[in-house]
């Protein structure tokens, strides 16, 4: 349970999560959780990370009930902690935003994605990949509240952009096209 030791089994869990080895990541993800929360307590930011980070593996796993939970009580440890502008805090509140959003919790996800998209386009720009993810996050959400015109320009937006800065083979491309188009579809704007 040395710090140093709980960091590489987190890095390992975190390389097989990248990899698609979602089964083999949770234990060590758990185990480098559970280890930081004895040895360095609930609220060190890298027991916080690791709170955040289990509940999105559990989260891309389909573990939706139980990822919830980790990820609230990551956000609310890195507000106390770090603060409300800190990046871990802006990514923990578009995260657990998209997750309410995929739980059908359309009302309590639109403050957590406004927040993020807005303190992401003040401290990494209009472009950067992480607030693409968050216009690209609320322009869904609105959509899926039946907020059509609100969501056409954020999902423009998202598209626009990530053709111009990852061109247009890329997933994350792909999905804003995807989207845009299903926004289309429900416009009735068949020809675009």
């Amino acid at each position: 349970e040395h710090p140093s030791t709980l960091t590489s089994i987190h890095n390992l869990g975190g390389l097989l999560w990248k990899q698609g080895k979602l089964d083999e990541a949770e234990p060590l993800m758990r185990e480098a959780m559970e280890g930081r929360r004895r040895k360095l307590g609930d609220e060190h930011p890298s027991t916080l990370s690791s709170i955040h980070d289990l509940g999105g593996l559990l989260w891309k796993q389909g573990k939706y009930a139980e990822a919830e939970p980790l990820l609230r009580e990551a956000l609310e440890g890195q507000r106390r902690v770090l603060g409300d502008e800190h990046p871990h805090t802006v990514i923990a509140a578009n995260n657990l935003g998209a997750l309410l959003h995929a739980r059908g919790k359309l009302i309590e996800a639109e403050p957590l994605l406004r927040e993020a998209l807005e303190e992401q386009r003040r401290t990494l720009g209009d472009e950067h990949p992480f607030t693409l993810t968050s216009i690209h996050n609320l322009g869904l959400l609105l959509r899926d509240q039946g907020k059509l015109d609100e969501a056409e320009p954020l999902l423009r937006e998202s598209l626009e952009v990530r053709r111009r800065k990852l061109g247009d083979a890329r997933p994350e491309t792909l999905a804003s096209a995807f989207n845009l188009g299903i926004l289309f579809l429900h416009q009735g704007k068949l020809d675009e």
